[in-house]
């Protein structure tokens, strides 16, 4: 039976998070629900999650020293990566040694790095994939796109939400293709994975939760996604049965090979009814905020169940939900929002303002939710709410 304190109590359950952002704080506010407390890491001070977390630390969790040390000095009863840039040898390391890390060191680690879960689907889980070619230099990249053919997709092995990532449709796209895979990942420059192109229908993210009892999956997520970075999804994705069940018997055989519990974010690609793999988050995903408004357990609110060993006995749709990421271009550490009443004035609206304290340059600082009759009105319904924000810089 699972027993809690209260925290600042020598009975508090602790959970450290590595990462801080929207996702993160959202993992915060839940499992506050449940008494845990809460200390939440990133490389920069009042990150989102440090806004709402009993406490916080700012280092760089590609240091594995100084992960090793804060990690020492927490004692936490559950770390839990919200981010790819972590020392993740240092995770494993720290794993063998009890600690108890979410879902598990070798998942932190194995999707950290797309080479590591590429390999696993494709060459020992033989799930469908696109082609692929992995390159560390300049002279290998150019032979692998001469080899997978144009059009195709560049990305860093070790980035998120775009960054870095490109798509080649001519010649002329090779060498800025290379040139931004090497300045916009995570980690800077080095190895990247050429992908042949897949001539899909849709792409959807199935949340899929590893749990006590068994595995869960909410109803498939739709999404738009431009430079790699996504701008509004939308739940139920309409999909035959025969695919569902597919992307099921997929994202089950690559969270199984994970393992560990807590929510995975599985990205497939659909043509027809076949299924290829695309990538996999071992934490909530972006295009998930949707679930915030669709479900009556939101994808943050079934991670935490799931690491706590809390029942998931049903999860409950709604109703058709979109989302719509507020992705703002400008530059300044003083940002304030106007507009909200006239964006919240329909019925069955919701907003989330992360408090990010800073932009330069790109940034996704929240996202409006809508509910509708079905999925167009409820995409269109939060669009509008969108426009209707003003943000201004300081």
């Amino acid at each position: 039976m699972a027993k809690f304190g209260t925290p600042f109590k020598s009975n508090s359950k602790k959970a450290l998070l590595l990462g801080s952002g929207e996702l993160g704080k959202e993992v915060v506010i839940e499992l506050q629900r449940f008494g845990i407390e809460t200390i939440a890491c990133d490389s920069y001070e009042n990150a989102p999650a440090m806004q709402v977390a009993h406490r916080s630390h700012v280092f760089s969790m590609l240091s594995g020293d100084t992960l090793r040390k804060v990690i020492e000095q927490e004692k936490p009863d559950y770390v839990i990566p919200e981010v790819e840039a972590i020392a993740t040898d240092t995770l494993l390391e720290l794993e063998k040694e009890g600690c108890n890390v979410i879902p598990t060191a070798k998942a932190a680690r194995l999707t950290m790095n797309r080479e590591g879960i590429r390999r696993l689907a494709a060459e020992e889980l033989k799930l469908k994939t696109s082609a692929y070619r992995f390159a560390e230099t300049k002279e290998e990249f150019l032979a692998a796109v001469k080899e997978i053919e144009i059009p195709c997709v560049v990305k860093p092995i070790m980035s998120s939400s775009g960054r870095g990532q490109s798509t080649v449709k001519t010649k002329d796209d090779i060498e800025k293709a290379w040139d931004y895979s090497q300045s916009g990942g995570r980690a800077g420059g080095g190895k990247v994975i050429v992908e042949g192109f897949v001539p899909f229908d849709y792409e959807i993210t199935l949340l899929t939760v590893r749990h006590a009892k068994g595995t869960s999956f909410c109803a498939p997520i739709g999404h738009v996604q431009i430079e790699g970075d996504y701008r509004w999804s939308w739940q139920p994705q309409d999909m035959s049965e025969k695919a569902l069940k597919e992307s099921e018997r997929i994202a089950k055989a690559v969270t199984d090979a994970l393992g560990g519990y807590g929510i995975f974010g599985v990205e497939l690609f659909i043509k027809g009814d076949e299924v290829f793999f695309s990538e996999v988050s071992p934490r909530p995903h972006d295009t998930g905020m949707v679930t915030l408004i669709s479900q009556d357990l939101s994808e943050f609110a079934l991670h935490a169940r799931a690491i706590l060993g809390l029942p998931i006995p049903n999860i409950k749709l709604h109703g058709p939900s979109a989302s719509v990421a507020l992705r703002i271009d400008g530059k300044g550490d003083l940002i304030s929002y106007s507009g909200l009443e006239d964006a919240l004035s329909e019925p069955d609206t919701s907003l989330r303002l992360f408090g990010k304290p800073s932009i330069n340059g790109h940034r996704r600082l929240g996202v409006v939710l809508a509910r509708g009759t079905n999925v167009e009105e409820a995409i269109k319904k939060a669009k509008n709410a969108a426009s209707k924000i003003k943000v201004e810089f300081g």
